[in-house]
């Protein structure tokens, strides 16, 4: 079997210049790694994981946690996650919180007891001091996407603030019966994404003194078939019906409007609606959108997460609160438009 060795005789450098080129070290000169890479390729030289584990002390896998793994922004969050990861050569290990508070004891006993990991990166999960400091005890360093987590390094978008801002789109519209399309308390997780994105639609309303009506008001489960319920019972009475909806996730953006366009309602002539994350496919429906760039926030936590370990510094494996805040873009498409006038 082909060692460092003979990859080091066949590129004519050392094999400490091997070892730091094959695991994606900064210190070697372009050059030296090009001839690295390329007689580790001809000779079909393979890493051995236990070597380098014995060798470091690491795994060069990175643990990632999240409540599903089956619904379109955590998918999102998790592929730029893993491209990242794999491009830096880490290993990707999930873990799913989907089966409630005894998979998540279990998952973190695993990630803690068994020494799987060089680090974690959670989504959407914020962890409970017992948590963290079992993590900080074997310095395994911790970054959170999805909101701030005490006492650890986390990436968060101002849901507050993005409720407000689609909601403040509408009203800049001339639409003053504005509805929301809000996340079921079931949905709430850990960071309250649902309550903090109504708050900022309900503040938006009262700097405007506008009216908050209940009955422009419902819940879904952030899905498409959640969002076309929803829609279709606030905009089936034409009474009552709002001009404009804000929907707290692209997906149920997509159900209001085909439950407008099958009442006979025409996007956005007759009702606007405006959603939230940046899905793929609000191009194709013309939804306008906040949009989060979900793929990209795992990219980042990913490589946040890496640097920490590649730093050379243990005091940088010790867990920290540092907060970053992830800018939001307002995505104007043609599913939202000034109010019609009589």
């Amino acid at each position: 079997m082909v060692g460092i060795i003979e990859v080091a005789e066949r590129a004519g450098v050392s094999t400490a210049t091997v070892s730091r080129a094959l695991n994606g070290k900064s210190h070697v000169s372009a050059r030296a790694r090009e001839k690295v890479l390329k007689a580790a390729q001809e000779l079909g030289y393979v890493a051995s994981s236990s070597a380098y584990t014995l060798a470091t002390g690491r795994s060069k896998n990175i643990g990632v946690v999240m409540p599903y793994i089956d619904r379109w922004f955590f998918s999102a969050v998790l592929d730029g996650a893993v491209n990242a990861l794999v491009n830096r050569g880490y290993d990707v290990t999930l873990y799913s919180l989907s089966g409630g508070q005894a998979a998540r004891k279990r998952v973190f006993e695993d990630l803690v007891l068994r020494k799987r990991v060089d680090g974690v990166l959670t989504v959407a999960v914020k962890l409970s001091d017992s948590e963290l400091s079992r993590l900080s005890e074997l310095k395994k360093p911790i970054v959170g996407i999805g909101g701030p987590i005490p006492g650890a390094r986390s990436i968060s978008i101002d849901d507050e603030g993005a409720g407000r801002l689609a909601t403040q789109h509408l009203i800049s519209l001339g639409h003053t019966k504005i509805g929301l399309i809000s996340g079921t308390p079931a949905m709430e997780m850990d960071f309250h994404q649902p309550y903090l994105r109504r708050t900022g639609y309900q503040e938006a309303l009262l700097d405007a003194n506008l009216d908050f009506h209940p009955a422009w008001v419902a819940e879904a489960d952030f899905t498409t078939g959640g969002g076309y319920f929803a829609a279709k019972q606030m905009l089936g009475d034409p009474r009552s019906a709002p001009t404009a909806i804000y929907c707290a996730s692209d997906e149920m953006g997509f159900g209001a409007i085909q439950a407008a366009r099958d009442l006979g309602l025409r996007v956005p002539q007759d009702i606007s609606v405006i959603a939230m994350d940046g899905h793929p496919m609000g191009e194709f429906y013309g939804l306008s959108t906040i949009d989060q760039n979900p793929h990209d926030q795992g990219a980042k936590g990913a490589d946040m997460l890496v640097d920490i370990l590649e730093a050379g510094d243990e005091r940088l494996l010790e867990n920290r609160e540092q907060l970053t805040n992830w800018e939001i873009e307002l995505v104007v498409r043609s599913s939202t438009a000034r109010q019609a006038t009589s």
